[in-house]
């Protein structure tokens, strides 16, 4: 895919941008962030900027600002608390998905949005494949699985990408860069050895989900990086990845952190659809690089 590339039904128009809703989250900053190096317009919205919930306000950018489609980057993230806050983590995964989903469907623009690992209970031995049955254990997942079916209901063109365990350089809130620090300060660093998971690296994903979106694909694909590992493992892979003993690594089971969100034993995602991102080793020694700049 060229950098510049801009979709074809767009290009003998006045440019018109990308419009990216949650843009001050990690997902949203980083989609910013890869837009402006390939040569994408993106108009990006906050919080402030646009009630997703609303379908007045949505309505009302959309006109206003004549996206040629539309990235959901916006979302409850705090997985422990939506158990006690059922309400704003459904108002915001799915409430919201869907009215964006419903609007850009009424202005047949293309929409994208974001789903999760956790829409699975971790029963089955393989990874989940985008057709395997979804059977949240929390309620986060739960919203997510919500948000594919309402927005799939309302908008059968719409794109709807699961991923899983987020980490990046470019956003300290995230499993990586805690690992590092702890490393760095020789702090004892606890992970659960006993759920597996598909990490991935937030650029990897931006960049694939935009092609994706480029090429007008639709539905529910899976995008991770290619391999799988446990908590524990990814801090242990990130640490040697480094230079570092990672003797600083804690191992526990998950059930020894009392979180209140239920969460699979066995959440790994691969694609049945063609989507293969770069490997996990590949991504963490690129991350771990840009990182260990950081902390220099």
């Amino acid at each position: 895919m060229r950098p510049d590339f801009v979709p074809a039904h767009i290009a003998d128009q006045d440019i018109r941008p990308l419009l990216i809703a949650g843009a001050h989250g990690t997902l949203g900053r980083a989609f910013g962030r890869i837009c402006h190096t390939r040569g994408l317009v993106v108009a990006e919205l906050g919080r402030a900027g646009l009630d997703i919930t609303s379908l007045v306000s949505v309505e009302k950018t959309l006109d206003a600002l004549r996206p040629w489609a539309v990235v959901n980057a916006a979302g409850y993230v705090r997985v422990d608390e939506a158990e006690s806050n059922a309400g704003d983590c459904f108002r915001e995964n799915a409430t919201g998905p869907s009215v964006l989903a419903t609007a850009c469907a009424a202005r047949n623009l293309p929409f994208l949005t974001f789903s999760s690992d956790l829409v699975f209970d971790g029963q089955q031995d393989e990874p989940y494949v985008e057709s395997s049955k979804a059977n949240p254990l929390n309620v986060y997942g739960r919203s997510k699985l919500a948000a594919e079916q309402r927005v799939l209901a309302v908008h059968p063109q719409a794109l709807v990408v699961r991923t899983s365990a987020f980490f990046s350089a470019w956003d300290e809130f995230n499993f990586v860069h805690f690992a590092l620090q702890a490393a760095r300060s020789g702090q004892d660093f606890e992970a659960a050895d006993d759920v597996r998971i598909s990490p991935t690296y937030v650029p990897d994903l931006v960049n694939a989900s935009l092609d994706l979106l480029l090429d007008e694909a639709n539905g529910i694909w899976h995008v991770t990086n290619d391999g799988a590992c446990t908590w524990a493992e990814l801090a242990h892979m990130a640490a040697e990845h480094a230079g570092r003993s990672p003797d600083f690594v804690v191992p526990r089971p998950m059930a020894d952190f009392g979180l209140p969100a239920a969460r699979p034993l066995q959440s790994v995602l691969v694609s049945e659809r063609g989507m293969v991102l770069p490997s996990l080793e590949d991504a963490l020694g690129r991350c771990v690089g840009e990182l260990e700049r950081y902390f220099a």
